[in-house]
């Protein structure tokens, strides 16, 4: 059992060379097959905090790649799976384990008994127990007759501490990614995680810059209840965030109605990125139209574009920061935006933004606009 005994000093030493689960759920079923183990399929499933996903689960079999599959809430929540082991191990933090050659009849599970019909011989579910008292579940199965030995039973007990503490530490790693993805930006998260933590850790950078807003917030609040507000919010920005995503932008924050993205410039020309910027508020303007479609009551918003260099990093005090864009161009933004609900144009792009577009524009005029210096030209896709 050399192997199996590499195996157990690996992950103690914290599986040097693995960078992801699926490097160490491939690793410990390949090592395990080594030493003569006879399983057929292994799987990893751990639970983190994630508004849309609550856990992922890495199944391995040998001579195929490591399977990921992602354990949704509507997943979770199903019947199918709160009658699995899976659930039962998980809620309880105690082994499952179930013969399922021929000959048996009488099953727990419906899984159990559709791994029969799949050649299955043997099953085995243990709680991979973390520190705060949360049980996660590996799992083996084999097709080997007779089913698994007790010497193979004690080795997965006996891998299953260190794979406990070194689960843990990749799940508290994924789970932090998480929420500084779904709250500060996936960018933003990864500058964090690298140490931009200090006050006045910023860079300048050249971006176009996206600054939406409600039209008529403040009339809607005034007939409704706090609770119909936050719904109409999340519609709002349901209709704006997958947009601005799918066309790599980054949503930094929202304002009460209002939401600021840039779609930082960096290696690629502004003309791509206002090309993507504006594809994206057409994009969200689509899917506001199929929200309005259905809705009681339309809402509309507006969304002003602008190209310029800002400040980007942490503002705020030693105890509580912020990572934003300051700057003139930013101060521009918001303020081109309120020229969409007095001219009826739900996209305004800036005069800087507008000599990178190459589609056709209607020129809209020139501007006097609060805290900018100067008249300023606007101009909005072609009606």
């Amino acid at each position: 059992m050399d192997h199996a005994l590499r195996l157990f000093d690996w992950l103690i030493d914290g599986a040097p060379g693995a960078t992801t689960s699926p490097d160490v759920v491939e690793r410990i079923g390949t090592e395990l097959s080594a030493a003569g183990i006879p399983i057929a399929r292994m799987a990893v499933s751990v639970t983190t905090l994630h508004p849309a996903i609550l856990g992922r689960a890495f199944w391995w079999s040998p001579n195929t790649p490591v399977l990921t599959r992602e354990l949704t809430h509507a997943v979770q929540s199903s019947a199918v799976f709160q009658r699995s082991p899976i659930a039962y191990v998980a809620s309880r933090g105690v082994a499952y384990r179930k013969r399922v050659g021929e000959g048996t009849s009488t099953f727990d599970f419906e899984f159990v008994q559709d791994l029969q019909k799949e050649g299955f011989t043997d099953y085995l579910a243990l709680p991979m127990k973390f520190l705060n008292g949360e049980s996660h579940v590996v799992t083996f199965s084999t097709r080997e007759p007779g089913g698994f030995t007790d010497l193979h039973v004690a080795t997965f007990e006996h891998i299953l501490r260190p794979l406990s503490r070194l689960a843990e530490i990749f799940a508290l790693r994924r789970t932090a990614v998480n929420l500084l993805n779904t709250y500060v930006g996936r960018n933003t998260g990864e500058k964090i995680l690298a140490g931009r933590i200090f006050k006045g850790d910023i860079e300048s950078l050249r971006a176009v810059i996206w600054f939406s807003d409600l039209r008529g917030f403040t009339e809607l609040s005034s007939r409704s209840t706090p609770k119909q507000v936050i719904d109409t919010l999340n519609e709002l920005f349901e209709c704006q965030v997958p947009a601005i995503e799918a066309h790599r932008g980054e949503v930094l924050k929202f304002i009460g109605d209002g939401l600021l993205a840039i779609f930082p410039v960096g290696e690629a020309d502004v003309e791509q990125r206002a090309q993507d910027a504006i594809a994206a508020a057409h994009a969200a303007q689509e899917a506001l139209a199929k929200r309005n479609a259905d809705a009681k009551e339309p809402i509309a918003f507006g969304v002003a574009l602008h190209v310029g260099d800002v400040a980007y990093g942490n503002v705020g005090s030693t105890s509580r920061l912020d990572f934003t864009v300051i700057g003139a161009a930013v101060n521009l933004s918001a303020r081109l935006e309120g020229l969409t609900g007095k001219l009826n144009r739900p996209i305004v792009i800036s005069e800087e933004l507008a000599r990178s577009v190459k589609a056709p524009l209607d020129d809209l005029g020139r501007f006097d606009l609060k805290g900018v210096g100067e008249l300023v030209r606007a101009f909005a896709p072609k009606a």
